[in-house]
């Protein structure tokens, strides 16, 4: 039997995509991946909580510990090699890793963000920004995207995205609901589903899905 991929999930709050990736693995849809950790950069973080409820280690590596992001990011892929993890999800994780965690994992760390990349991402567009910033602009469509990270910002290749209208009275809020619940929960288990299989490969900046 081949052996199953292990995920680490990197979390800094409530934890709700971390979620949906639970869901997805209790229903046998990983592709052969499991959730062999979550990892989070606070302490008591609700996504704590949610791992613990389904039987899945978790483990705290604080931020506020270290001097700077770097000698977090160091910390964490010490954490994760001793894991011996083969995919890192960031499902709402709120620090900026630097260089050292794209370095230790090519194309093995994937983030969910709740826009159409190339719109709305990049600095400063995270959680209820990125839905202010679409409505302000009027457009119809958003969605969301999940990517694998590279050292640029929401800037690495693009796996899968799916588009959710934007409704006349929508706000930032009811916009971030709607992309969670038909978009982020349904792309980010598919997406892993296929690392998982193997069947995701990157050339240049396009990913191929085999």
């Amino acid at each position: 039997m081949s052996r199953k991929t292990r995920i680490a999930v990197l979390v800094s709050g409530g934890g709700t995509n971390l979620q949906a990736l639970i869901d997805a693995q209790q229903r046998g849809e990983l592709g052969g991946g499991e959730i062999a950790a979550v990892i989070s950069t606070k302490e008591g973080a609700f996504a704590l909580e949610r791992a613990a409820r389904a039987g899945i280690p978790g483990c705290v590596v604080p931020r506020k510990a270290y001097a700077s992001n770097q000698a977090m990011t160091v910390a964490m892929v010490e954490k994760l090699r001793e894991l011996d993890v083969q995919l890192v999800v960031l499902a709402g994780c709120m620090v900026i890793f630097t260089s050292e965690l794209v370095e230790a994992y090519p194309n093995a760390i994937m983030n969910v963000h709740p826009a159409l990349i190339p719109s709305f991402c990049g600095k400063g567009f995270y959680g209820l920004h990125v839905h202010e910033a679409a409505l302000a602009y009027g457009v119809k469509l958003s969605g969301a995207t999940v990517h694998f990270v590279s050292e640029e910002c929401d800037g690495g290749p693009i796996i899968a995205q799916k588009a959710v209208a934007v409704l006349e009275n929508d706000t930032p809020e009811t916009l971030q609901r709607r992309i969670m619940e038909e978009a982020e929960w349904k792309v980010l288990p598919e997406a892993v589903s296929l690392f998982c299989q193997g069947r995701l490969t990157v050339e240049g900046r396009k990913v191929v899905i085999r």
